[in-house]
């Protein structure tokens, strides 16, 4: 795949990441679920609603990078809210358990790839890929579920990644203990935040910090990536609906690698580093029939 057909695939899927956050199970003040708001009134939710985003990204090319990755695009979108097959809020596939406490999708996450002569600690290596992450989650609510008074929950994601760049090649496994809480606020607006540990195994640590040998340079040396705590993040997503067919999206996240097993790596040359987004999407089609829980 060339790496202008890999840019093209994760804009998609940052796209329908992004509007599936904010189109799905948007919450009530009182933090019930299933539902969105409209002028101050509650309104349920359709099986699937299909339109077009459009908006950039802009990122780190890996945690601990200096330099940063951006792209611009518009793209369709598809959300499908059925009671077992899911395209919503990141998860694609099967929902396989869903209670009120508890529910076991797949899901998948995705990161911008990078020319090595755009990051200047990597000038000279090979090029980082476009990487996407596919594999179950499981969603614990917190609160008082039996009430419909959850407004956070506890997320374990465990995916494979996967380089687009290089036909789809793995590149090890990540996963994340993550507190997630969602508000609903006045003026049509819903935000929620993210707090997550990220971890990785060995082999996507070294597609990430290793240097090996024949990259060494007199600013660079050679180092042994380690497998374990990788960065902690901090994110939150805005949504404001304007229309029943209009809505912004804006999405910030903070990055660290202090403290993380790579620190030390000379690839890593900033702490903490910020993500940011912005996007329109539009609605053009929905159906009259309601969603699932």
């Amino acid at each position: 795949m060339s790496r202008d057909a890999g840019r093209l695939a994760i804009c998609w899927l940052l796209a329908h990441f992004l509007s599936g956050l904010a189109f799905a199970e948007e919450q009530q003040a009182d933090g019930s679920q299933g539902t969105y708001f409209h002028k101050y009134e509650v309104t349920e939710l359709p099986l699937w609603e299909a339109g077009i985003i459009a908006g950039g990204f802009t990122q780190p090319a890996y945690p601990g990078a200096e330099d940063k990755v951006s792209l611009v695009s518009g793209l369709p979108f598809v959300i499908y809210r059925g009671e077992y097959l899911r395209m919503d809020r990141g998860t694609v596939g099967v929902r396989a358990i869903h209670t009120p406490r508890t529910e076991l999708d797949i899901g998948f996450a995705a990161s911008l790839g990078s020319h090595a002569d755009q990051v200047e600690a990597r000038r000279g290596m090979a090029d980082l890929g476009t990487l996407v992450e596919f594999g179950p989650r499981l969603k614990v609510n917190l609160g008082n579920v039996e009430q419909d008074k959850s407004w956070s929950r506890i997320q374990i994601p465990l995916r494979g990644v996967f380089d687009l760049n290089d036909h789809l090649a793995y590149r090890g496994m990540a996963g994340e203990l993550q507190w997630v809480a969602e508000f609903g606020l006045p003026a049509n607006w819903v935000v929620t935040g993210n707090l997550g540990l990220l971890y990785g195994d060995r082999m996507l640590a070294e597609t990430w910090y290793r240097v090996t040998a024949a990259e060494a340079t007199a600013g660079r040396p050679a180092y042994d990536a380690r497998g374990g705590m990788m960065a902690t993040r901090l994110s939150l997503l805005a949504s404001h609906r304007y229309s029943n067919d209009m809505r912004f999206l804006g999405y910030l996240s903070v990055d660290s690698v202090s403290g993380s097993v790579n620190h030390d790596s000379p690839l890593v040359r900033q702490e903490v580093g910020w993500t940011i987004g912005l996007a329109l999407a539009w609605t053009m089609s929905q159906s009259d029939s309601l969603a699932a829980e």
